[in-house]
């Protein structure tokens, strides 16, 4: 029967360039696809097809592969030698599988669907899929993201909405091509404070999540669109000022003394800091408190500002105030905080 449905759609013989084949029912692909050398589009969404044969390797030439809802239980192995595929639909499957040698080929792959299936992980190799622009990995049981999907320069738009992903990797920032970033429905409870950098990010949606606060200078991503309902956002609850005196350690002191002295350019420590590269590594690590301005390391106090969000945003329906994490040097500085700002925490020790 699937011999039959297949080439009674085959009008151009050999030099059939499109396909289409949805929802007829069919089992599997027969073996003389391999004769379709020239066929550019091969659309077989909505049937019973629980793997791809052999000879589909030789569809050198094919652009755009749509075998959502299906029975796949893995990315087909043969789609590595389709190596002018630019669009590939996987979607509705069974996939919990993906070979992490499937990438090798896929250099000219622009879009890839892999929604509503079973995987728990996408391979580092994906950083090989060079000019991809749009990845969808909604709804499937993903924990985490590799650092590697983060490298893809030309990713423009990233879908993973209703997976079980608990955070997201500090490298997300070199995605600087990325307008458009679902998260929602995870267990994501902290953004990276380089998130921030993503310049181009017009839309994000982190709704139905666990986070209570976001990062300092949030508020300035110049965003179109912002979902953040159904978290547990931190409320503005004002508590009363802490008075006690500041203790900090030898090493504190003397780090905030060389990072402040290194701000000001003092020639003495910038040419000592030259034979000790150790001390720079150290650091390297410093923050700048919310209220002095002035460099700490490894003693401040984690507070809560709250903003209104941007009037050029779009945001979840109430949002009022966008809860941002600051750090403060010490309760010096903590009893000089703004009206808007709160402690969440006492004195952290790294």
């Amino acid at each position: 029967m699937e011999e039959k449905l297949f080439f009674g759609g085959v009008k151009g013989g050999k030099t059939t360039k499109i396909i289409t084949l949805n929802g007829k029912k069919m089992r599997k692909i027969p073996s003389t696809i391999g004769n379709l050398t020239g066929l550019k589009v091969l659309n077989l969404q909505n049937n019973l097809i629980p793997s791809v044969c052999s000879e589909f390797s030789t569809l050198t030439q094919l652009t755009v592969l749509n075998l959502g809802n299906n029975l796949l239980e893995e990315v087909p192995e043969e789609v590595k030698y389709l190596t002018s595929l630019t669009k590939l639909h996987l979607f509705g499957n069974r996939i919990s599988r993906f070979a992490s040698e499937i990438c090798d080929g896929l250099k000219n792959l622009t879009l890839l669907n892999l929604n509503n299936n079973q995987l728990t992980y996408i391979p580092k190799e994906v950083s090989r899929l060079e000019n991809l622009i749009y990845l969808s990995v909604n709804h499937n049981q993903l924990t985490s993201i590799p650092r590697e999907l983060c490298f893809l320069k030309n990713l423009c738009e990233l879908r993973l909405n209703y997976n079980q992903i608990s955070c997201i990797p500090e490298d997300i920032w070199f995605l600087k091509s990325l307008q458009k970033l679902f998260l929602a429905r995870n267990n994501i409870e902290v953004l990276p404070e380089l998130l921030c950098h993503l310049i181009n990010l017009k839309t994000l949606d982190v709704a139905g999540n666990l986070i209570q606060i976001f990062p300092s200078g949030f508020q300035y991503m110049k965003l179109k669109e912002f979902y953040c309902e159904g978290n547990p956002l931190f409320l503005k609850h004002p508590v009363g000022a802490i008075k006690k005196l500041d203790v900090l350690s030898l090493q504190e002191i003397t780090s905030r003394y060389i990072m402040n002295q290194l701000i000001e350019m003092n020639p003495f420590l910038m040419e000592a800091m030259a034979w000790y590269p150790q001390i720079w590594h150290t650091i390297s690590k410093g923050r700048l408190c919310a209220i002095c301005g002035k460099s700490f390391l490894a003693m401040w106090i984690e507070c809560v500002e709250f903003v209104p969000p941007s009037k050029n945003w779009r945001t979840s329906r109430n949002l009022k105030l966008v809860p941002l994490r600051t750090l403060i040097c010490s309760f010096e500085c903590f009893n000089q905080r703004g009206p808007n700002q709160f402690g969440i925490a006492h004195v952290q020790k790294q």
